[in-house]
């Protein structure tokens, strides 16, 4: 939560807006000082006491009631488009709930040793992942299984463990990521990696070039009629492997999906930053299509070649950087495009690139809220006005927030 104090900007961990606390600088920047709350002298009605470690990946705002979270997301995106885009908004974005237990499908494990977990914020120090309460009990389990088996097997070092989930659980993929000096051995893996409910895992050197298949099923699969319930009817599934991204929140992903394909008025449609191809999939597969479905990372867009094999009538997978096709080879004036990218948002050849294909529609779909504004202001001066925004919680208990907006050029 933001304070001032001499004329500076102070970042206090573990606070409410409102509330008066003692807090002490852990971190001086020269545009912002980080703080934590050591005590808290007059507290929110909206505070609630938290009973893991607040710091742990995922629990920044633990302390804060539920309700008032969405209330502060809302709040921190209307902020962000005033200050950057200089776009205020009429009225509070409508930010979708989450249940805050079990909803993560996947999840990044670092391993030291023999222990896995998160990161404690702004640190290199190990917590432990169950007490967040974001993941299953049956991955919780599974954790927990394997770290058990890395003790029994010493000579087994891991960099990291990447976990998914299907949405109905009955799933679960692994992929190890080796330390820099293990050598890739399979069958030495085959042992400490069969847990109980894993079907799947893979593992990867350093330089996670190769990606091998260990045990199992490497992908794990969900039916696009259960990712856009109503819409899609077929029996096609969407799949990836751990390796891979996908979007992470159990509950909250069905309505996510169903919200973008009823954005899509007509065809054709350019899916940027396609992942595995869920948006593009299930646009084609509720008759929304053709698609065109562009990702550049290797891992993704392997998945994604397998994923539109079923539907290679409606679904081009196209592997490469999105600029690159922009330039070289996007459609003339599609009927919409879709843009689900990194953290970093838009770079300036891929704005000019979906402005340049005179598209009628823009579907944004936001991880950050500063590059979502900063994109946005892109977007307003190159003649698109903001149709509709939401947002979904899919990480509740932190600062993060995605964004769904819609873009209609006048």
């Amino acid at each position: 939560m933001i304070a001032r104090h001499a004329g500076k900007v102070v970042l206090v961990a573990g606070a409410i807006p409102g509330e008066r606390v003692r807090a002490a600088i852990e971190r001086n920047a020269r545009d912002v000082a980080f703080a934590r709350t050591v005590e808290v002298l007059e507290p929110s009605a909206d505070r609630r006491p938290v009973m893991a470690d607040p710091a742990c990946g995922g629990h920044a705002y633990a302390h804060i009631a539920y309700h008032r979270q969405l209330a502060l997301k809302s709040d921190v995106v209307a902020d962000a488009l005033r200050r950057i885009a200089h776009f205020p908004l009429p009225a509070p974005v409508l930010v979708h709930p989450s249940p805050e237990r079990g909803y993560r499908l996947r999840a990044r494990l670092h391993a030291r040793g023999a222990r896995l977990g998160f990161l404690r914020e702004a640190s290199h120090r190990l917590c432990d992942p169950a007490a967040t309460g974001q993941l299953s009990d049956e991955a919780t389990a599974v954790v927990a299984e394997l770290a058990s088996r890395l003790r029994a097997a010493p000579a087994i070092r891991l960099a990291a463990v990447d976990l998914t989930e299907n949405l109905r659980g009955d799933q679960r993929a692994l992929h190890l990521q080796l330390a820099p000096e293990v050598r890739l051995d399979p069958t030495a893996l085959a042992g400490p990696s069969a847990c109980e409910g894993v079907t799947g895992v893979t593992a990867a050197g350093p330089d996670d070039a190769d990606v091998i298949v260990i045990a199992g099923d490497a992908l794990v699969r969900d039916p696009l009629r259960e990712l856009a319930p109503g819409l899609v009817q077929t029996e096609v599934a969407i799949g990836r492997r751990a390796v891979s991204f996908f979007q992470g929140n159990r509950y909250l992903l069905p309505r996510l999906v169903t919200r973008v394909v009823s954005e899509i008025l007509v065809g054709p449609v350019v899916d940027l930053y396609a992942g595995v191809g869920l948006f593009a999939l299930a646009v084609a597969a509720s008759g929304r299509g053709p698609v065109t479905a562009v990702e550049g990372e290797p891992h993704a867009a392997r998945d994604l070649q397998h994923n539109a094999a079923p539907l290679d009538a409606s679904v081009e997978a196209v592997h490469a950087p999105v600029e690159a096709f922009l330039a070289e080879r996007a459609p003339q004036q599609p009927g919409a495009i879709i843009v689900d990218p990194p953290r970093t948002g838009l770079s300036s050849a891929a704005l000019e690139g979906i402005h340049r294909s005179a598209t009628s529609r823009v579907i944004y779909v936001s991880c950050d809220v500063a590059t979502f504004a900063r994109d946005l202001a892109g977007f307003v001066t190159r003649g698109y006005a903001l149709e509709r925004l939401e947002a979904f919680d899919l990480f509740p208990n932190t600062a993060h927030i995605e964004l769904l907006a819609v873009l209609a050029r006048q």
